[in-house]
């Protein structure tokens, strides 16, 4: 790799605390690059009807199918680039071809697993720390997230990083399109001579930590993609070499086939329900750095009166953070009384969904799965007959439902809510919890905002506002 990025000049300060980063990582874990790690096909029953198939270290499976198959590279960091990475093989196995799942994190006697898992636990770390203390976030998380991940040097220091992870892919073809929903897969995919790279950038936020030159940079938004663009911000300098317009496309957002498919029908129900007066439903998924249990702990208290009642029907997600739900039934006494568990229950969820079609919900559903591709797609299942769905400003601001977005988790998520809100789906920001208690007792009690959002998601789909996961494996394919 040069020490230029888009023609970029690095200051060779950098590039000297980049290479002692890396010498580093091999110190504390070692270097396989050189090694050869046998891979194999296995089924993801749990999610067979997108006919996903996963990508592991053996000498025994079934082969990659190279003529039909897409290889989607993500990392289990949160559940965020697990959840674009199923949009993405959502709308792959809709277009006639087979996807196949590649998780860096997941391949433990290699480096890169190594390697991410001492990343990761440093970031949830700050996550969970940045909900606890507000001088913390204010002071040290929303810098880091903003400015420190802005900076075109640290995308430097990322890519001496991911030379470390190539081992991998030693025996992957080179010409199959790889998708990463990850930047680190790209630019592992490239390091590694990968010809056929998509870059699928998660935020709404440019930031210099998601460009890996060598592959197509995607973006949801037209604002992420201008300034991606001219690198805006990335430097302290006046102005940075642009991005070539060859390498960068705007796409729509990453959204589900199965989502995307039902819009119509999922808001015709919402607004079917509010004209009956039905129970509203509401639907909140935990975050996968497990970093949101005070905010939900006071949603629930609020709600309580009328979940005992049996006015409203509130659904948590807890994904595979069953502590939380522990937490939850310390603090709130009685609560386990209410709730109707669905513990590891997968198959039940999903019949929990056919009858919420027909009949009205009421209650508390508490939905936990140690299996994570259950954990994170239970809220795919459910997100269709939820009325409000309270989820913070990240990857899940950009789904085709009515949504309530609180207080976010680092300042990169700030311009989630704001495109949210401007295209009508979400409602702002909201920053403490006054405001959040606001907005949610005025989308449950009354109908101008769910009406609002339901009609504006329907036609946003008319034009294409959804559509980007499909766009993403038209130029996998083209590229």
């Amino acid at each position: 790799m040069s020490n230029k990025i888009f023609g970029n000049e690095i200051s060779d300060k950098v590039v000297k605390k980049a290479l002692k980063k890396q010498k580093s990582y091999i110190k504390k874990f070692g270097d396989d690059r050189d090694k050869n790690y046998k891979l194999k096909v296995k089924d993801i029953e749990s999610l067979d009807n997108i006919n996903l198939k996963n990508i592991v270290i053996s000498n025994e499976g079934k082969e990659i199918e190279k003529e039909k198959g897409i290889i989607i590279g993500n990392i289990r960091m949160g559940f965020g680039h697990y959840r674009i990475a199923m949009a993405i093989a959502s709308a792959a196995n809709a277009m006639g071809y087979i996807p196949y799942w590649f998780d860096l994190l997941s391949f433990k006697e290699a480096n890169s697993s190594k390697i991410i898992s001492h990343l990761n636990d440093l970031y949830s770390l700050g996550s969970r720390l940045s909900q606890k203390s507000k001088l913390f976030n204010k002071f040290y998380w929303e810098k880091v997230t903003t400015d420190g991940f802005k900076s075109i040097e640290y995308n430097f220091i990322d890519q001496k990083m991911t030379e470390l992870m190539t081992s991998i892919y030693n025996n992957l073809d080179k010409n199959i399109p790889y998708i990463a929903t990850h930047v680190w897969n790209a630019q592992t995919a490239i390091h590694s001579g990968m010809k056929k790279v998509i870059n699928v950038i998660p935020d709404n936020f440019p930031l210099g930590l998601h460009l890996a030159e060598g592959s197509l940079h995607t973006l949801q938004t037209p604002s992420s993609y201008m300034g991606y663009r001219a690198l805006i911000d990335m430097s302290k300098k006046n102005r940075l070499k642009e991005i070539p317009s060859s390498d960068i496309k705007y796409t729509g957002h990453y959204v589900d086939h199965e989502l995307v498919e039902n819009i119509e029908i999922d808001c015709k129900a919402r607004l079917k329900r509010i004209e009956n007066g039905e129970n509203r439903r509401v639907l909140i998924s935990i975050g996968g750095a497990g970093a949101q249990q005070g905010i939900v702990e006071n949603i629930i208290r609020y709600m309580l009166e009328d979940i005992k009642n049996e006015k409203v029907a509130l659904f948590i997600n807890l994904g595979d953070h069953k502590n939380v739900w522990e937490n939850i039934e310390k603090n709130i006494k009685g609560i386990e009384i209410l709730a109707k568990k669905y513990f590891n229950k997968y198959n039940e969820v999903k019949d929990l969904s056919n009858i919420l079609k027909t009949e009205e919900a009421k209650g508390l559903y508490v939905i936990y799965n140690e299996n994570i591709f259950e954990a994170v797609y239970s809220t795919n299942i459910l997100m269709r007959d939820a009325d409000i769905f309270i989820t913070k400003p990240s990857e899940l601001s950009f789904y085709p439902v009515p949504k309530l977005l609180i207080e976010r988790v680092g300042g990169h998520e700030a311009w989630g809510a704001i495109r949210s809100s401007e295209v009508g789906d979400g409602t702002i920001e909201c920053r403490n919890l006054a405001q959040t208690l606001q907005f949610l007792e005025l989308m449950l009690k009354e109908n101008d905002l769910l009406e609002l959002m339901c009609n504006a998601i329907i036609k946003n789909k008319k034009i294409g506002i959804y559509n980007g996961a499909y766009e993403v494996v038209k130029l996998a394919i083209k590229k």
